[in-house]
């Protein structure tokens, strides 16, 4: 019989744990008895939601909150020392951290002869700064997360790591091509180190969720002052052939199956949780 009984007594690690898409598959985990340590820049902050997600699942089960940036190796080993003596080796690790910034977002959608003279609102008035801060935090907040926190699956034999791409992996949008770019890579570092690890009982998958209210892309899609769908939102729901966006909590069965041995045979995937978007032509 399936089940995720196996993830029982696990200790996994989720880098933006503190995070919309994070803290929920940190409850959902944590519900099935998994020993779960949330890693996130803001030290209280990862502490007060871990407080927070306990009562939430009301389960006795473990989540904990430490401090690391994903950018900085030294500090992802410091926590990972900490990990191994609270909670255990490590079997499970989730690349959540990410995000967009509005330095690494272009103001127009496209170059038409109409706004040639605007060319600083456009791909060529790119703050390069934001552009690397947004291709570091998504890709190499992936890349040494996975040096630090997989070391312990090497030596049990056994693990699965997760990585959270997106939609843009496949489609890029218009305006974010930092953060479009950077999952891609994300897609395709998922495949490659699947194969890498594939002989050593580790396993390596994605899932690239669609559209989802988080605070990172709410300026994109809501009007701050109206509280209303902006016309690029409008756009998005029209594409999502499911005409919504999705629930949070819709990401955790695609999620906890990836993790779980119920999808052993699996690995170098990367499986889109959209509602449809990605089937969708436009017409």
């Amino acid at each position: 019989m399936l089940s995720f009984e196996d993830l029982k007594g696990q200790v996994c690690v989720i880098t933006g744990g503190a995070g919309v898409i994070g803290s929920s598959l940190a409850k959902d985990l944590a519900r099935l008895g998994v020993k779960v340590a949330i890693i996130d820049r803001d030290k209280e902050r990862s502490g007060v939601i871990a407080q927070q997600l306990l009562k939430e699942c009301a389960c006795g089960g473990v989540v904990k909150g430490y401090f690391a940036d994903v950018l900085d190796k030294a500090l992802l080993e410091k926590a990972k020392q900490q990990i191994n003596q609270e909670l255990g080796p490590i079997n499970l690790l989730i690349n959540g951290a990410g995000g967009n910034s509005p330095k690494a977002t272009t103001q127009l959608e496209k170059i038409e002869k109409a706004n040639l003279n605007e060319l600083e609102k456009t791909f060529y008035g790119l703050d390069v700064e934001g552009f690397d801060f947004v291709f570091d935090l998504n890709f190499k907040g992936t890349l040494l997360p996975t040096m630090v926190f997989s070391r312990d699956m090497l030596e049990l034999g056994k693990g699965a790591i997760l990585n959270v791409s997106s939609m843009n992996s496949y489609k890029p949008l218009t305006k974010i091509p930092a953060y479009s770019a950077a999952k891609a890579a994300i897609n395709n570092f998922t495949q490659w180190l699947a194969v890498h690890l594939a002989k050593t009982g580790i396993r390596v998958n994605a899932i690239a969720p669609g559209f989802f209210l988080t605070s990172q892309n709410e300026f994109l899609l809501i009007d701050e002052k109206s509280g209303k769908p902006t016309a690029r939102g409008k756009k998005i729901i029209e594409s999502t052939p499911m005409n919504r966006y999705g629930e949070v909590d819709e990401l955790s069965g695609t999620a906890l199956y990836l993790l779980s041995n119920t999808s052993k045979f699996v690995t170098g995937v990367c499986i889109p949780v959209d509602g449809g978007y990605s089937a969708y032509g436009g017409v």
